[in-house]
């Protein structure tokens, strides 16, 4: 294959990506980001995500090969940048060979669908493995896959708030995410899954299988919650809380979060609010007895936030204590922050559309620049670019060229 001009630290892997909606595109945007070659797989109407509104105002509709315009949605363009798209019909027994063909070359297969899926159209891992012995193969699945653990419902469809809902989140917050966390973070641990396996691989010659279930993540972000259930048998709940102040506040033109349940933040937090004499009160001068007497602490914190700005909170408050503000969107596209740390990203679309802004790559490095980021893909803009740099492209045409007389004969 020929070399791209990525200069990541991933810009030595090739990854096929089968993922379509969230979870599994979030991944792969990661991997993509770290200069990965990540090539998107898409079927003939392409990844379901790109109907997902907004729609930029030259949006093409009947997604037709047109020079002017996009075919995707905003939603789409959120976790879609830095790859390139493939048309190929996995149910055609060409494609499915050219599928093949570029897993033989690739280090990693990635995708989201239902178990069982890929093995119904004879791509399963153990296929894979076949043509390629090092190949890695990773799945993101409501409930895991069979190879690695049958769950009673291995084969039930999930999306993100069925994942919230039965992985605790929702019990454990009172209200599901306004955020789509059961894919984010099922997405984040399916990236470093995949480049961990790459390394064992990398080293052993050997390939292998592994999964996550968007289950098992949210489960794991409940973190203390399910160790201290173990003990207590008790749920700790959306009311209850090991720290305080650990929470928002009401200011006097916004909310203000305000974390100082260490003793040293606490004083600090004291002094600034004027009142030195909580610092001593049986009832707020340890956390313990701050949690145990919540209802007290809190509001005598916000009848101090209450009438206070948020600017004015953190002329108090801020280096001294862990505080921020409950920022709006502008508000953060405003913050000096993001500017300085460089975590929006304008790209330009094709046609008459504006620019759009993403929310650029956290991951920073001291001693190398980041690759330009590249818009997310037309559906299949990149198909005769990719089979050309797997040398895939002169069979193609003849496969086609042989299919010719028989489709004839047959009519």
């Amino acid at each position: 294959m020929t070399q791209r001009n990525a200069t990541g630290p991933l810009a030595d892997l090739t990854i096929i990506d089968c993922t379509i909606a969230y979870a599994g595109p979030f991944g792969t945007q990661l991997l993509a980001d770290l200069g990965a070659n990540v090539i998107k797989v898409e079927p003939p109407r392409g990844d379901n995500f790109r109907m997902v509104p907004p729609f930029p105002p030259d949006y093409d509709h009947a997604f037709k090969d047109s020079e002017a315009g996009v075919d995707f949605g905003m939603s789409f363009a959120g976790v879609n940048r830095n790859k390139r798209s493939i048309n190929l019909n996995l149910k055609d027994s060409s494609d499915r060979e050219i599928f093949l063909q570029m897993c033989e070359q690739a280090d990693a297969c990635v995708e989201n669908m239902r178990a069982g899926v890929m093995d119904s159209l004879d791509l399963g891992f153990e296929v894979l493995l076949q043509r390629n012995p090092k190949i890695v193969y990773g799945a993101v699945r409501g409930y895991g896959d069979p190879r690695t653990g049958e769950s009673p419902f291995s084969d039930w469809p999930s999306l993100d708030p069925v994942g919230q809902s039965v992985g605790g989140l929702i019990s454990a917050t009172g209200e599901q995410w306004g955020v789509a966390i059961a894919d984010i973070y099922p997405g984040t641990l399916m990236a470093l899954g995949l480049v961990s396996a790459i390394h064992r691989a990398q080293k052993t010659g050997k390939g292998e299988f592994f999964d996550v279930a968007m289950y098992d993540g949210a489960l794991t972000l409940l973190k203390s919650a399910v160790t201290s259930f173990s003990l207590t048998g008790k749920s700790a709940g959306k009311s209850r809380n090991s720290f305080i102040p650990f929470g928002q506040y009401p200011t006097a033109d916004g909310e203000m979060s305000i974390a100082a349940p260490v003793e040293r933040h606490w004083r600090t937090l004291c002094k600034a609010m004027d009142r030195a004499d909580l610092i001593e009160d049986e009832r707020t001068r340890s956390n313990p007895r701050r949690v145990a007497n919540s209802e007290f602490t809190n509001a005598q914190i916000s009848q101090w936030t209450k009438t206070l700005t948020n600017a004015e909170i953190l002329q108090a408050l801020g280096g001294s204590v862990p505080c921020g503000p409950v920022n709006s969107m502008q508000e953060i596209f405003d913050d000096p922050h993001v500017e300085a740390r460089g975590m929006l990203e304008t790209l330009p679309l094709p046609g008459n559309n504006p620019d759009i802004t993403y929310a650029a790559n956290p991951i920073k490095f001291a001693g190398s620049t980041q690759d330009p980021s590249q818009r997310p893909p037309k559906l299949g803009e990149h198909t005769q670019e990719i089979l050309a740099e797997f040398g895939i492209s002169d069979k193609t045409e003849k496969q086609k060229q042989e299919q010719e007389p028989k489709q004839e004969q047959s009519t």
